[in-house]
């Protein structure tokens, strides 16, 4: 596909039917859904298509704070003030299973790449794993001693990122369940951290008002920003892992280009803080929430080439000195396919593997219409046990009222 010339992002939409501040946003697989949480206690599922009506889905007794879809986009998970989470099937019908996570406010939840497991932060200093069908508790991992705001997965499932109000950022090992290193850089409560999306490097934004990128591999500090004024709540890797795009409590939205190690744009929509922003899984759309009540969506457009070629431009790593001191020469990580080890992929020529669309599109919708069926079977399953504990209920009272009336 032939180059285009690059665009400022600009707004496409905006969605107006939260009675309260957004705190979270995610897109589904496909971009066809745009999730959002609120303060409000419901969550919305807003279709891309225009003029098509959203999904209000209650069900939290109090703000919901986090929101993630499943990789096959057939499930959302939903987190909140209430301690428990949600897990739902995003359609008309909106039923979904509940379970009590934590023993305080949720403020995190995210599906494994896999599909197959769940992660929880929250108030009560404590990561847990889950797995998806049933709910099962699985393992905590409890070395922070402040509250947790954010734990991600790594793209392959092998790590476990969490950031805390403690200042610190922690990574754990899955399989071990050991914390393998704390950054311990932030002067203050870190808000949200996230992977890289080639898994070797991670960044968390804090209420320092910095953004700070770490090698995951070496444990070294990267990349240091410090560009909002405000603290900085959320953040979102553009797809081919050379943008980040930041949400801050000065209002504004800030786009990095990480190669270069710069400020590309900055974008005003909300009145009020930013609390939330989330690029499509595409990269071609990124979301964001505020205080305002309001979920935008912006086309992106300063990557507007096709996203594999994009993936393949390399350009040379950054090194940021300007707002960091003298921080070490960035070895920034090349996405897979970007022209490291040339000569050893030469000598190595391989028959690529070529897959019909139809049957990976037949695949994918299996698996989707598994994951809808595993969890009906769990709702089903959770209202039976709520009908046999009325039933219960109902011969214990009985009872009592025979024991009574019997002289």
């Amino acid at each position: 596909m032939a180059a285009q010339c690059a665009e400022d992002p600009s707004l496409e939409r905006h969605f107006k039917g939260h009675r309260d501040a957004v705190t979270c946003v995610d897109f589904s697989l496909n971009t066809k859904q745009l999730a959002s949480g609120s303060m409000d206690s419901c969550l919305m599922v807003w279709h891309m298509k225009p003029q098509s009506r959203a999904y209000r889905f209650t069900g939290h007794k109090d703000a919901v704070t986090c929101v993630n879809f499943s990789p096959s986009g057939h499930l959302l998970a939903s987190g909140s003030r209430d301690k428990t989470v949600r897990i739902w099937v995003p359609n008309v019908k909106g039923e979904s299973t509940v379970f009590r996570a934590h023993t305080a406010t949720v403020r995190s939840v995210h599906f494994c790449s896999d599909g197959q497991s769940l992660v929880t932060a929250s108030d009560d200093k404590t990561i847990k794993v889950w797995s998806t069908h049933r709910q099962k508790f699985l393992f905590s991992l409890s070395q922070h001693i402040n509250w947790v705001r954010c734990a991600k997965f790594s793209p392959d499932g092998r790590l476990i990122v969490s950031a805390s109000d403690d200042k610190t950022v922690k990574l754990w090992d899955k399989s071990s369940r050991e914390c393998v290193h704390s950054y311990c850089e932030h002067g203050g409560f870190v808000t949200y951290v996230d992977f890289h999306p080639s898994g070797t490097c991670i960044a968390a934004a804090g209420m320092d008002n910095t953004v700070k990128v770490w090698d995951v591999r070496t444990h070294r500090l990267l990349q240091h920003y410090q560009l909002h004024s405000a603290a900085v709540n959320a953040l979102s890797f553009h797809p081919s892992g050379n943008y980040l795009v930041t949400a801050s409590s000065d209002s504004t939205l800030k786009i990095l280009d990480l190669m270069e190690g710069r400020l590309l744009y900055t974008l005003h929509g909300h009145q009020g803080p930013a609390t939330t922003v989330a690029f499509s899984r595409t990269g071609e759309y990124f979301a964001s929430g505020g205080s305002d009540e309001q979920v935008m969506v912006w086309k992106s457009n300063f990557d507007v080439v096709d996203y594999g070629e994009a993936i393949k431009v390399q350009r040379p790593p950054a090194t940021l000195t300007s707002s960091a001191g003298n921080l070490p020469e960035v070895d920034f990580p090349i996405p897979p396919g970007r022209g490291r080890n040339v000569e050893s992929v030469q000598s190595q020529p391989q028959e690529p593997v070529s897959i019909p669309q139809t049957l990976t599109n037949t695949l994918e919708h299996i698996v989707g219409q598994l994951d809808v069926l595993t969890q009906t079977v769990s709702i089903l399953e959770q209202r039976l046990t709520l009908t046999e504990d009325k039933l219960k209920q109902c011969l214990e009272n009985q009872q009592l009222i025979m024991q009574r009336t019997t002289p």
